[in-house]
């Protein structure tokens, strides 16, 4: 094997390690924060039919699939926080669920965009660059998953070293 397969097999053993750690109540805490991912993501971007806000442009395929891997990034990186109290990769959850909420949004609903650019700007600069930092959302997400399951796996891998005996 070459050694970009080796790496990525080391990866996944590293996630594969993290998650077996996961007891059921960390998969119920984290499937509870998938789905308060989903509202908090959907609500204020209008994806879903809502009484509260009113998107102007329509959704589009990139948005729904955007939305879902962000929020079970989320609830995943959520429940890795119940396996394991270290507090790795605080700054990078906050970031990627940010992110997402620019990516998935409606380009004119934005106030800030539009204040920054108008209508017409948002329309037409920052609806193409949406899918780009949708991209960004979910890699900084994912590499955000990834160091938690890092912190999870080194803190297995030294709690199971047996002592050493002095002779």
């Amino acid at each position: 094997m070459n050694g970009d397969a080796i790496a990525v097999r080391k990866h996944v053993q590293t996630l594969a390690l993290a998650f077996s750690m996961f007891t059921p109540k960390v998969w119920i805490i984290t499937a509870l924060a998938a789905a308060i991912g989903l509202v908090v993501i959907g609500l204020p971007t209008a994806i879903y039919e809502n009484p509260f806000f009113i998107r102007m442009t329509p959704v589009r395929p990139q948005d729904y699939v955007i939305w879902v891997l962000s929020s079970v990034l989320i609830g995943l990186i959520a429940g890795s926080y119940f396996a394991d109290r270290s507090k790795s990769g605080d700054g990078k959850l906050v970031s990627g669920g940010v992110l997402s909420v620019l990516a998935v949004g409606c380009p004119i609903c934005n106030k800030p965009v539009v204040l920054l650019l108008g209508t017409s700007g948002a329309l037409t600069f920052f609806t193409p660059v949406q899918l780009y930092i949708g991209i960004a959302s979910v890699l900084l997400l994912g590499w955000t998953l990834f160091l938690r399951a890092k912190a999870l796996a080194d803190t297995c891998s030294v709690s199971q070293v047996p002592p050493q005996r002095d002779q």
